[in-house]
């Protein structure tokens, strides 16, 4: 998710708001998104009211804590612009009674089911973790990986991809107004040129600057583990959140058992 948002690389827009969300501690916001991206992806297709109710916790969520819709919308239509051709890759799937045809192309009922199942399962999911990438700092989100028991090693390599993911965009922009300059990028053919030889460029210099900077680490004591500020503890309206997360999520699984 962090590399779809370059232009413009904050996360943590809102996460100094004084809401209801907020106060809960980074490893409940954690669990409680976690949880629910794992019982929407592994909900079969064509179970509607389930992705109703879990909707409707969603947006719960979306009002509790305040985030900006505007930026939260943006990333939403960023990240479907991705992921859109893997979703018309489903609509044409054998099964079910024909809709349409045109030569090898077929839309089917099933092929219907399948997109509208996994549109919604990829919708939930990313507003579920951008409103929580957008309300929590990284910081806060790392100790909470740390409090969880997420191996050392795994939480250093994030932490050190968000520290220096920022000096790699300035050197991409900079590279980008040298050559934007010396109008390298005046038709099709010499852009697609340029960003590839900007690419390479750009391998190198990552390649040199991240030995640099790993030196400079271990010169000031790095260990290989993350420094962890204070983890606040939850309390109980982390264990309710928490609960009532889990409750949600089996409720919306329940619906279907009788059939």
């Amino acid at each position: 998710m962090l590399l779809l948002h370059l232009g413009a690389f904050h996360l943590d827009i809102d996460s100094k708001q004084a809401t209801f969300w907020h106060s809960l501690a980074p490893r409940t916001r954690l669990l409680c998104a976690l949880l629910m991206v794992f019982a929407i992806a592994l909900t079969p297709n064509g179970r509607w009211w389930t992705w109703a109710i879990y909707g409707l916790g969603v947006l719960g969520v979306v009002f509790f804590s305040r985030v900006t819709k505007k930026v939260l919308l943006k990333r939403i239509a960023v990240e479907f612009a991705f992921i859109g051709t893997v979703l018309l890759g489903t609509l044409f799937r054998d099964g079910g009674e024909v809709l349409w045809s045109w030569g090898i192309l077929r839309i089917t009922t099933e092929g219907l089911t399948v997109l509208g199942s996994v549109t919604i399962k990829a919708l939930l999911s990313l507003l579920t973790l951008n409103i929580l990438t957008l309300t929590t700092s990284v910081p806060a989100l790392l100790n909470a990986l740390t409090a969880l028991r997420v191996p050392p090693l795994l939480v250093a390599t994030l932490a050190s991809m968000y520290r220096y993911i920022g000096v790699l965009i300035k050197e991409f922009q900079a590279m980008r107004k040298a050559a934007a300059s010396r109008n390298l990028a005046r038709n099709n053919v010499w852009q697609r040129f340029v960003i590839g030889n900007m690419m390479g460029t750009l391998f190198i210099r990552t390649f040199e600057r991240g030995e640099r900077v790993y030196q400079a680490m271990l010169a000031r004591g790095y260990q290989g583990v993350p420094v962890v500020e204070k983890v606040p503890s939850g309390g109980r309206r982390d264990v309710f959140v928490l609960t009532f997360t889990i409750i949600l999520a089996l409720l919306g699984q329940s619906i279907y058992l009788p059939y």
